[in-house]
């Protein structure tokens, strides 16, 4: 059992504490990842199983394997597609009763036997939900986002799901676009980092693990970097940020051993990326050593016809498989149903349909699922009950909260309260405390801020809510399908009286928790938005709670930073809570209440306004640096919390880094310490981050990035010394000019602390010659 897996195992005993300060992680070791193995006989023995299975399919056959469907209502059509192998694997069934049903059609009805694959988007939970990715990320945790991702995988391959489309490791820095949400923020270190942790955590230590799915990270690759940040819009990226800001994540996915990679839907560079062989095969395959299968998107395939880059459906199929998109998700028509044609033709080679094939088969195989192909129901509602899954998601949400602004009005005490008016859109809402992408929550068990503190307060004091006003979507989304769209809107009557009604409780409490935001709709895909601002009738609500005078506290609720003009400077206090997840309402309150220390960062450098976006910490000097701050005539250029923020109910103090040696040899490595302390009253974590800056090179370096983390919890007055290591995977970055990773000789900065404004530093050199860095081995 690998170090990680040991502690994680004793973590996973400690599941119905209040706290895991006993299961610290550390961001520093994403260079060693665990490199992908070379094959086994084992492996070898599943090969020519495949291979054998093949030689008596048909082109049909094969083309079927390659075909995933959406299975939406109606479970006649899908049937008959599996009985006559048409289609290979469907997404969206969650019922182990259906998907038993549809399984035996596979396995004994059709003329292969081949059994079904069952995806699923099972982002942040399946049954128990978890704050969204970018909330996961405010953690700095990777152990208690692996624990987080185990649970969700548990949930998934007990109804028998057996993949999921996760994570999301689309780095993003532009809050405009809506699925930053899902996603790991804005940078590639942290980004990595998270990515091994969920990898693991959903497919455990090897592909068919017990209890355990396939992770499919995506979407490779570039997605995030919409202009605009507006969702599908092609995009133009250099070599230099593919390879130092966008790729690394999902080279730390392949290399803890994902299974399976999701190409993008847009354009990268002119190309689309679902028929990209320089993304799907040179970068992903030849660079990376990936060796699992590429799916599309949703009609990924199709939309290379709409996009206008391919004639037609059947030149879409034939030149998405040749670049290495080796199945077709879709929603009724089977995108690959052209490619026997194409080989009957001499259009396409068999062996490159086969390969496709086997890779797809190596995965069933994995699964075990022509042993295993079913569930058993009874083990599955057992497995979707599961308490200490609840525990995990409330420490999971404390975790991810983080303290933005704190004028001393918190933590609240008990005594200090009788009446508490918990108002505004998102106090009570079940379906906005989980966040976007969750279908398969358990309404009875989801805890909002208003029942989080309720229960927390007992009938020590009475609680009450009203949302005072009515906060919906009004744009179109590809979910309301499954959601019934948005509520209908109130009328003015509704309007005037629900706000007459915040504001009565307001008047009448001791205290005013204001839950502001968005709403789960409001983030995610096709939820971009032009203004991160606070909408009108939210503003309305605050600056009606703040007129009373009473002790007032603002819990943001939403997926993405928020332009908080009209509340910053107000608001006594402001806690970002993300989209907390099933347990959400009872991690809130005992963070108000002081029960836990909120010790989140935030992932992404907050903007004061959409009219800063694109922003992120990890900038060039560029001309003028010392103007940097002041680049607009009408506000600062500064973010309004820059990366790795938070604050804390207590203090520490981080010393001055020291080095066990001045310089950093080729194949050397340095050792850089700091001590930590909580210098403050109370218990609490603190996430303290490495940056480094290269003075000078063959290219122009960023002026921080970060390099190393650790999220430590300390006693009052307690000290722990924190250490990280850095090598030459620590300088090296690609080289745009010389189209390849390299390392430069010369002065480099070192800071250790609390975010990415630290200054507290010193220098360090790197010796040797100018050099092209060493590459991994690769499986």
């Amino acid at each position: 059992m690998r170090p990680m897996f040991k502690m994680l195992a004793s973590c996973a005993l400690a599941l119905a504490a209040v706290s895991l300060s006993s299961c610290q992680s550390s961001g520093e070791a994403v260079s060693g990842s665990v490199f992908q193995r070379p094959r086994t006989n084992a492996e070898e023995d599943l090969v020519k199983r495949a291979d054998k299975i093949i030689s008596r399919m048909t082109l049909e056959e094969k083309a079927g394997q390659l075909n995933q469907q959406f299975v939406l209502g109606s479970t006649a059509a899908i049937e008959k597609q599996i009985r006559s192998g048409e289609v290979g694997a469907i997404l969206f069934v969650s019922d182990p009763k259906i998907l038993n049903r549809l399984q035996k059609i596979a396995v004994e009805d059709s003329r292969t036997k081949i059994p079904l694959l069952v995806g699923f988007d099972v982002m942040h939970g399946f049954r128990t939900i978890f704050p969204t990715s970018l909330g996961q990320s405010a953690s700095f945790d990777p152990a208690i986002v692996e624990l987080a991702q185990a649970v969700a995988a548990r949930e998934a391959r007990s109804v028998g799901i057996h993949w999921t489309f996760a994570p999301m490791l689309d780095v993003a820095r532009d809050a405009r676009w809506g699925r930053m949400v899902e996603g790991p923020g804005e940078d590639p270190f942290l980004a990595s980092a998270l990515a091994r942790a969920q990898v693991i955590g959903f497919q455990g230590e090897r592909l068919g693990a017990p209890d355990h799915i396939i992770s499919g990270p995506k979407h490779f690759m570039g997605y995030g970097a919409a202009p605009g940040g507006r969702d599908y819009e092609s995009v133009q990226i250099s070599d230099s940020d593919i390879y130092n800001v966008y790729l690394p994540p999902f080279e730390a996915a392949v290399r803890a051993g994902a299974g399976n990679i999701m190409s993008a839907y847009m354009d990268l560079n002119d190309i689309p990326a679902a028929a990209n062989r320089g993304l799907l095969t040179d970068i992903l395959r030849h660079e990376l050593g990936f060796k699992g299968w590429v799916v599309s998107d949703a009609n990924g395939v199709a939309n290379l016809v709409t996009q206008h880059f391919a004639r037609d459906l059947p030149d879409a199929a034939q030149r998405a498989l040749t670049a290495g998109n080796d199945m077709s998700m879709g929603l009724g028509a089977a995108h690959f149903a052209s490619l026997p044609a194409a080989v009957r033709e001499g259009r396409l080679a068999e062996s490159v349909l086969d390969q496709a094939v086997r890779r797809v088969l190596l995965a069933k195989l994995k699964m075990g699922l022509f042993e295993t192909p079913y569930v058993d129901e009874e083990r599955a509602q057992r497995v979707l009950t599961d308490e200490s899954h609840l525990n995990l998601a409330q420490i999971s949400a404390e975790k991810s909260f983080v303290l933005l602004k704190n004028d001393g009005v918190l933590p609240l005490r008990d005594t200090d309260y009788k009446r508490v008016a918990i108002i505004g859109p998102l106090a009570n809402s079940l379906d906005d405390t989980l966040g976007p992408w969750v279908f398969n929550d358990d309404p009875a068990r989801t805890v909002s801020l208003f029942q989080g503190v309720r229960d927390r307060l007992g009938a020590g004091a009475v609680v009450e809510t009203a949302p005072g006003i009515q906060l919906r979507r009004t744009f179109p989304s590809p979910f309301d399908a499954f959601t019934g769209g948005p509520p209908k809107a109130w009328t003015d009557d509704q309007s005037a009286a629900e706000f007459s009604k915040a504001l009565d409780l307001a008047n009448s409490s001791d205290l005013i928790i204001l839950a502001l935001g968005e709403t789960a709709e409001m983030s995610g895909e096709r939820a971009s938005r032009s203004d991160l601002a606070l909408s009108e009738g939210q503003l309305r609500l605050f600056d009606a709670a703040q007129k009373t005078g009473k002790p007032l506290v603002v819990v943001l609720i939403n997926g993405r930073p928020l332009d908080l003009s009209g509340i910053i400077d107000r608001a006594p206090a402001i806690l970002e809570a993300w989209h907390p997840g099933t347990r959400g309402g009872t991690a809130l309150a005992r963070t108000l209440f002081g029960d836990v220390s909120p010790g989140g960062k935030i992932p992404v450098t907050w903007p004061r306004s959409a009219g800063q976006l694109p922003i992120f910490y990890a900038h060039n000097r560029s001309h003028g640096p010392n103007d940097q701050s002041t680049r607009y005539l009408d506000k600062p250029s500064s973010p309004l919390f820059e990366f790795g923020y938070g604050l804390s109910y207590t203090t520490f103090s981080i010393s001055a880094p020291k080095l066990n040696a001045p310089s950093l040899a080729p194949g050397g490595r340095i050792i850089v310490s700091a001590s930590v302390t909580n210098t403050g009253q109370r218990a609490g974590d603190e996430v303290v981050q490495l940056y480094v800056h290269q003075r000078s090179g063959r290219a122009s370096r960023p002026v921080r990035e970060l390099k190393g983390f650790e999220r430590v919890t300390l006693s009052p007055g307690e000290s722990r010394e924190v250490s990280f290591e850095l090598t030459e995977d620590s300088v090296k970055y690609w080289n745009s000019a010389e189209r390849t990773w390299v390392i430069d000789p010369g002065a480099f900065d070192v800071w250790v602390g609390a975010s990415s404004a630290t200054t507290t530093g010193t220098v360090f050199e790197v010796t040797g010659p100018a050099r092209v860095a060493s590459e991994p081995p690769r499986r």
